[in-house]
């Protein structure tokens, strides 16, 4: 039998030297929102670490889901609720309350969690409105309560192994910082075009749903507040009149032009080419074989797989984002999905009712004179960010991606190059470059002990992020330079 190890599918959670937790009581913890990151991220974490969080009650709107997850965590009926009201007006039956719905309902359940006296773990954004961050974060430190958002790329040992560089002195004082969000094309189809977050009225503006990550890497990178913001960019493709003559409504709806559309439904789920494109760019051989003969024979990989089970992985891929729109991995399965036509991912990404951008460019002035630059778009060919970090001794370049991570630092003095980090395929663990567990960590510390880790930001950090987030929107909509002062 081989390994998933060995095939390189999963090297560890990374979550070493972030705040671990041995305890003997876990803390216990209220799920809200038992979706994607809620169920199978924050919740399948208390599964692996039980000495750390329990989850005793869990509120989800659909039943099947809040089932699933009460059978997991043993969770009694009397505890599981179709709306998150019931739960927080009863008294408190636990320590903290995870909130993971969709982001414009965010505010309500979590300023409602901390008026009933938890600590807050906030999926991001944490509100769709300054008003509303303001008041959450000030509700958190009025009752002396823990309010954290899940930043988690503050946890990966990428970003972690950069800001230790910065932290040393090894770069010299820092000028000016570069940083692109480079998603990938079809994440963007999934996401941004078909999915949950592709109009502003049902979500938010782009540059707060995805980048408010990158935006709090950078003012932690920069050890200030952001001073001024000015930012321009569109949506130029995804678009009614760029749809290729002939295209069908649905990719299943024997469109003429499916087999050549790179946004292709069939060609993201039920092919998986964009899995099959990552193993291909990486440098694990074996799965690299594996990949091509999934290609070009995938009955024969499915046969192989049954001998080989590590190869599921593949075969019956139950990773992000498949696992957002079918329960059946099989390829009949995911085929079967996107025919449905109340599913949103069959659709052609001409043919959608997204308004979002697909390119920002964002330009940020710190107060203690460094300067950032924040590119995001969608039409990458592979997903990940890449920064460069411009010092006074040296440079940094880093590469971030589900195929490979890399860091670099060129000393101007030597004129050496060193490498600083350097990371291989990684498919079981890809999320947020492995980052999710030690999110999970370090808020178990955090809320048990009141011990916060390096990485840890408190809430006026992250309402800093978000409001410069609010800032380049409004730059980008109204043609001008926003002060941050203006926004405080």
């Amino acid at each position: 039998m081989v390994s998933s190890k060995a095939l390189g599918l999963e090297l560890g959670s990374h979550s070493e030297g972030i705040g671990s937790v041995t305890a003997a009581q876990p803390i216990k913890a209220v799920l809200i929102g038992a979706g994607d990151r809620g169920k199978d991220t924050y919740g399948h974490y208390a599964l692996e670490h039980p000495d750390e969080i329990r989850f005793v009650a869990v509120a989800e709107p659909l039943q099947g889901r809040r089932e699933a997850f009460a059978r997991q965590h043993q969770i009694p009926p009397e505890h599981c609720y179709a709306t998150w009201e019931p739960l927080l007006k009863q008294p408190k039956i636990g320590k903290a309350a995870l909130i993971c719905t969709q982001d414009r309902l965010h505010a309500r359940p979590a300023l409602a969690a901390l008026e009933s006296g938890y600590h807050v773990l906030l999926e991001k954004p944490m509100a769709p409105t300054p008003k509303e961050c303001r008041q959450l974060v000030d509700t958190a430190e009025g009752r002396g309560l823990h309010l954290q958002i899940c930043h988690v790329l503050r946890y990966a040992p990428f970003f972690q192994t950069i800001y230790r560089a910065i932290q040393s002195g090894e770069l010299g004082d820092l000028v000016c910082l570069s940083q692109r969000e480079n998603v990938s094309y079809w994440h963007m189809a999934h996401s941004f075009v078909r999915g949950n977050w592709r109009r502003r009225d049902l979500g938010n503006a782009m540059i707060l749903a995805k980048c408010c990550h990158d935006l709090d890497l950078l003012q932690w990178f920069a050890g200030a507040r952001a001073r001024q913001i000015s930012s321009f960019g569109s949506l130029s493709h995804f678009r009614s009149e760029h749809a290729p003559k002939g295209a069908a409504s649905r990719c299943t709806d024997n469109c003429p032009v499916e087999s050549d559309c790179i946004y292709s439904a069939i060609d993201i789920y039920v092919r998986l080419r964009p899995l099959l494109q990552v193993v291909q760019m990486s440098d694990a051989r074996f799965l690299k074989m594996v990949a091509k003969l999934l290609e070009r024979q995938p009955s024969l990989a499915e046969q192989l797989a049954r001998i080989v089970t590590p190869l599921k992985q593949l075969t019956e891929f139950s990773g992000w984002p498949v696992r957002v729109m079918t329960t059946d991995f099989t390829r009949n399965g995911r085929l079967q999905a996107i025919r449905d036509p109340a599913n949103p991912y069959g659709r052609c990404v001409y043919d959608c009712d997204n308004d979002v951008v697909d390119h920002q460019h964002v330009d940020i002035e710190f107060e203690n004179g460094v300067t950032a630059t924040l590119i995001m778009h969608g039409h990458s060919y592979a997903e990940g960010r890449t920064i460069r970090i411009d010092g006074s001794k040296a440079t940094l370049i880093g590469e971030m991606c589900l195929h490979r991570q890399r860091i670099e630092l060129f000393d101007k003095q030597t004129g050496r190059k060193r490498i600083l980090f350097s990371e291989g395929l990684r498919l079981g663990n890809a999320a947020h470059g492995g980052s999710d567990a030690g999110l999970m960590s370090a808020f178990a510390a955090l809320t048990r002990d009141d011990r916060k880790t390096a990485a840890g930001s408190d809430a006026r950090d992250a309402l800093e992020s978000h409001l410069m987030a609010f800032a380049a929107e409004q730059s980008r909509t109204e043609g001008k330079v926003v002060q941050m002062a203006a926004l405080r």
